[in-house]
């Protein structure tokens, strides 16, 4: 009997060390701590921050230490995790009204990309980051876009986008997060300002196209006023360049006929003889047509006829 009781206690004794051992097994087991890349977890000690756990295999205090559970609330629902994912997040807002400053209500839908920097922030300083950031990023959509006119948000949409970028990393870097880009994805005016800009558009292309052909018309006028003043410029000089060159010859001639008439011994002077060159020339215009023509001599022309009878002895003369 007593041999029997010996052999109870000691099964309950290996039992009680098989527990032991099995606890102290999966006390171990519980202050292993694998974290995935990319991701960071937050460990408290006795419920306060002690450190930050890195990707790989980490040890912890069982018992005395517990990572971090946050509960984030999104639009889709709530999400409980003690992992912080450090990669490059989306935030795809819900479409909401902004009142531009020239009083036009329009939809406008954005997105915010934005990544976690500092864990301990992201949990400590703000109880819901995604919320917040949304709240954010509405509340600057309607501070930028109010200050600007219909025509600005739709040309200046890449300036909107950076300020808002601006704006909201700077107002979230206590929260540990670095806001990288801000997209504007729709803006949406009423159905009347859209018709409004419709027909604004197809009056400024109408204008351009008027504006484009008269200039094209002026163009050409310039063009051909150009042209017409440098045909006349160059008939002008052409004229000019026949004259001198006809002044030229004639005086060349008249340079000859003076050294022909030095040379005779009769007339120094080719005047006479000019005059009575032309005075012939004249004469067989008058003389020409109706026979019934009369055709008065000049008071003087004695002298002239005397000038033609030295031509012709000058004539004679020549060998």
């Amino acid at each position: 009997m007593q041999e029997i009781i010996w052999m109870i206690q000691d099964s309950m004794d290996f039992a009680v060390l098989v527990f032991f051992a099995f606890f102290a097994v999966v006390i171990l087991l519980s202050g292993i701590k694998i974290v995935p890349q990319a991701h960071r977890v937050v460990v408290e000690r006795l419920g306060k921050f002690h450190r930050v756990l890195s990707p790989g295999v980490n040890f912890i205090f069982p018992v005395l230490d517990r990572p971090k559970a946050t509960e984030w609330v999104f639009r889709k629902g709530l999400r409980k995790t003690s992992s912080l994912d450090m990669r490059e997040q989306i935030l795809d807002f819900p479409k909401q009204n902004i009142i531009s400053r020239d009083n036009v209500v329009m939809e406008i839908n954005a997105m915010l990309y934005f990544q976690i920097s500092d864990p301990f922030k992201a949990i400590y300083e703000i109880a819901n980051l995604p919320m917040a950031l949304e709240k954010l990023t509405q509340t600057s959509l309607r501070s930028v876009m109010g200050e600007m006119e219909l025509d600005e948000i739709f040309s200046k949409r890449s300036e909107i986008n950076e300020s808002l970028r601006s704006t909201l990393d700077e107002a979230s870097d206590v929260w540990g997060v670095k806001v990288t880009r801000v997209e504007i994805q729709d803006v949406n005016p009423p159905e009347s300002v859209q018709t409004a800009m419709q027909r604004q558009m197809e009056a400024e292309r109408t204008r351009r196209a008027v504006v484009t052909e008269a200039n094209g018309q002026r163009d050409a006028e310039v063009n051909r006023a150009e042209g017409k003043k440098r045909a006349i410029e160059l008939e002008a000089e052409g004229m000019a360049n026949a004259r001198i060159r006809l002044a030229e010859a004639e005086a060349e001639a008249l340079s000859k006929i003076s050294e022909a008439l030095t040379a005779h011994a009769r007339s120094k002077d080719p005047t006479s003889y000019l005059v009575a060159l032309k005075y012939l020339e004249s004469l067989k215009e008058m003389s020409a047509g109706d026979k019934t023509k009369m055709v008065y001599l000049p008071y003087e022309a004695s002298s002239i006829l005397s000038s033609v009878g030295a031509m012709k002895e000058l004539f004679k003369e020549r060998p």
